[in-house]
C-alpha cells in the first residue's frame, strides 16, 4: 500500500484489516485517510477501480472470486488459490468479466528480466536442457498464519520456491511437467503426501515434455550462513541463463545471459524491484483481460504435484 500510494498512480479509497494496530500504523503512512471497511463484503461494495488482495493465502481464490464477479480489477498476493483448478477458474471469470488480473511474481520484475526473457525466447540459449533452484531463508516467516497449513496451503514451497518454479515457466516457457518426484520435510521428518502440514524443506525434480529436467531446492531456517541463497540456473543447447542474489541479499540480484566462461550482465543492483508489479498492474488500469499470467496453470499444477494432491492425469 506505501509503494502504491508513492508512486501517484493511485491512492488508497479503503482497507479492510482485523488487526486495530496494523490498520492504524498503515493509515498514518498515508496522505489521504481511506475509508474503513469492517469487512471485506464491505470494502467491494465500495466504489473501487481495482483491489488489492493481501490475506492468508487460503483467503485468495474466494476473495478474488468475490471481487471479478462485481466485476472489479484484482490484484493478488501469489498464490492466486491453493491449487491449479483454482486458478484456471479464476482467470476464466477474469476474462467473462473483462477485467483486469494480476498476480505478484515480483520476480518477473527484476532489472533485466523482461529483456532475458525476449533473449530467450528469440532462441539466444537454444533449447533448454535443464535448471537448477534454490531458495535457501535463513529465517522463517514472523507471522503465525504461515504455520498453519489450513491457512497457509503449505510451507517454504509456497512462500519461496513457487517463484522459482514460475520462472521455469514464464521465463524459459517449460511446460507440460509429464514427471515430478518430490520429498518434503518438516524439522528433518519426511511427511508424507498428500501433505497436510507446513513444510520447511522440499526437494524436487521434474521432467518436462521437452526432456528439460529442473532440480528445486527450498527451505526455511537454512543454515546459509548468510540471509538467502536463491538462484536460477537455466542451461540450454546454445547458451545458459543466471538469475541470483548478491552477498545473501534479499533484495540485490544479478540477471545474465551466460555463454561458456563469458557472462553478459543485463541488470544488477541498485534496482527498486519490489512492489513494480503492482504499480505496472494499477498502470494498466481501467485495463481488461487476465492481464500476464503466462505459465500461472503449469506452475500449480506442479505444486499440486509436488504436495502430492490427486491431480486428473497425473503419473
Amino acid at each position: 500500500m506505501r509503494t502504491l500510494a508513492g508512486s501517484g498512480v493511485a491512492h488508497a479509497a479503503a482497507v479492510c484489516e482485523p488487526d486495530a494496530s496494523r490498520l492504524d500504523a498503515a493509515c498514518a503512512e498515508l496522505a489521504c485517510a481511506p475509508a474503513v471497511c469492517p469487512s471485506f463484503e464491505e470494502l467491494i461494495a465500495q466504489p473501487l477501480d481495482g483491489i488489492v488482495i493481501a490475506t492468508p493465502n487460503a483467503l485468495h481464490e474466494a476473495q478474488a472470486r468475490a471481487a471479478l464477479a462485481r466485476g472489479l480489477p484484482v490484484f493478488c498476493q501469489k498464490p492466486l488459490a491453493l491449487s491449479r483448478a483454482g486458478i484456471e477458474r479464476l482467470v476464466a471469470l477474469a476474462q467473462e468479466k473483462g477485467v483486469a488480473l494480476g498476480v505478484d511474481w515480483s520476480y518477473r520484475c527484476l532489472a533485466g528480466m523482461r529483456e532475458l526473457r525476449r533473449r530467450i525466447q528469440d532462441g539466444a540459449i537454444g533449447d533448454v536442457v535443464a535448471a537448477e533452484l534454490c531458495f535457501h531463508n535463513a529465517y522463517g516467516p514472523d507471522a503465525a498464519w504461515y504455520y498453519d497449513v489450513e491457512r497457509s496451503g503449505g510451507g517454504c514451497l509456497l512462500d519461496l520456491g513457487c517463484h522459482l518454479l514460475d520462472l521455469c515457466h514464464w521465463l524459459l516457457g517449460l511446460s507440460g511437467a509429464d514427471d515430478v518426484h518430490a520429498r518434503c520435510f518438516h524439522a528433518g521428518r519426511r511427511l508424507e503426501p498428500p501433505v497436510q502440514a507446513a513444510e520447511d524443506c522440499v526437494l524436487a525434480a521434474i521432467e518436462y515434455s521437452s526432456g528439460a529436467r529442473v532440480h528445486l531446492a527450498c527451505s526455511w531456517r537454512a543454515a546459509a550462513g548468510r540471509g538467502a541463497v536463491i538462484g536460477c540456473r537455466a542451461f540450454g543447447t546454445r547458451g545458459g541463463a543466471e538469475i541470483a542474489n548478491v552477498g545473501g541479499s534479499f533484495y540485490d540480484f544479478e540477471v545474465a545471459i551466460t555463454r561458456g566462461t563469458e557472462r553478459e550482465l543485463l541488470g544488477a543492483p541498485p534496482d527498486a524491484w519490489p512492489g513494480r508489479a503492482l504499480i505496472e498492474w494499477a498502470h494498466a488500469l481501467p485495463g481488461s483481460g487476465a492481464g500476464e499470467l503466462d505459465g500461472l496453470a503449469e506452475t500449480a499444477g506442479v505444486i499440486d504435484r509436488i504436495y502430492g494432491r490427486r491431480v486428473q492425469g497425473a503419473r
